[in-house]
């Protein structure tokens, strides 16, 4: 009887741990996604390129040269936008894999090993994840920045008061992944 149950046992905890297997599905949709998002940044970018020509053209005076300039750095920032978005969702995927598949051993004997890349708990990609969506998000808001009318002085302080809290966002984000954890000797890099 002892036996049985044990054999069962096994079975079931070969099964569960198996079931780990799914996040597959994640990790490759997360890197089609991806690489998705970096070809339309891709084409995004060369369609903006190709335009450029326009802007030295000397029949372009005035309001429209400043309205394609405006364009322009629209479109820059999408271009930015669509990137991170693209590592974002790369990031992901490869955390993903180390987390429930396995060790990327590629990875890990790349002589160009990126710390990025090497995710070692959940804490850790989720922590690397945030880093990337706030940097999305700093541009959404320079994006909408660039288009916004300044109609009186409370719009200049209502900008001014956005990059105070980007700044201040920055300088957080920035000074937890710098702090010693506990049990660890501080780095002094």
């Amino acid at each position: 009887m002892k036996h049985g149950k044990k054999k069962v046992e096994s079975i079931f905890e070969g099964l569960l741990w198996n079931s780990r297997l799914i996040v597959i599905s994640a990790v490759v949709t997360s890197l089609a996604a991806s690489l998705a998002m970096f070809f339309i940044a891709t084409v995004d970018a060369y369609y903006m390129v190709s335009h450029l020509g326009e802007y030295v053209s000397p029949t372009l005076v005035g309001e429209a040269r400043a309205s394609l300039r405006s364009a322009t750095i629209a479109h820059v920032v999408e271009i930015v936008d669509g990137y991170l978005l693209a590592t974002v969702l790369l990031i992901f995927a490869l955390g993903l894999y180390e987390l429930f598949i396995s060790t990327i051993d590629e990875a890990e004997s790349s002589e160009a090993r990126s710390n990025v890349l090497v995710i070692h708990s959940l804490d850790d990609l989720k922590g690397r994840l945030a880093k990337v969506i706030l940097m999305i998000l700093i541009v959404k808001y320079f994006e909408h920045a660039i288009a916004m009318k300044f109609e009186s002085p409370v719009d200049l302080l209502y900008l001014a008061g956005g990059i105070t809290l980007i700044g201040l966002a920055l300088y957080l984000t920035h000074t937890d992944s710098h702090s010693p954890m506990p049990g660890k000797p501080e780095s002094h890099s």
